[in-house]
């Protein structure tokens, strides 16, 4: 059974609409009001770690979880809430 989606991509497509130009992966972030990318990318600078996930909440913070590498060990995983 194909999916309602994939039928209305084909159907787009056959109509003659073409999908979206994305030059490379930094036009897949879009940036709104109230993200958590400013705090992400703080907690990652002062962590020297990769993140893994950034998350609102609905109390104005940001649940950023980050993986920080050990001392010739197992990374550690660290989860901050800071304000956005």
């Amino acid at each position: 059974m194909s999916s309602p989606v994939i039928i209305a991509a084909l159907a787009a497509g056959l109509a003659g609409f073409a999908p979206p130009q994305i030059s490379g992966p930094t036009d897949l972030v879009v940036r709104v009001a109230g993200d958590c990318s400013a705090a992400a990318q703080q907690v990652v600078s002062e962590t020297g770690g990769e993140l893994l996930s950034a998350q609102p909440t609905s109390d104005g913070q940001c649940v950023i979880t980050v993986l920080v590498p050990g001392n010739g060990g197992r990374p550690k995983k660290v989860t901050v809430r800071v304000p956005m």
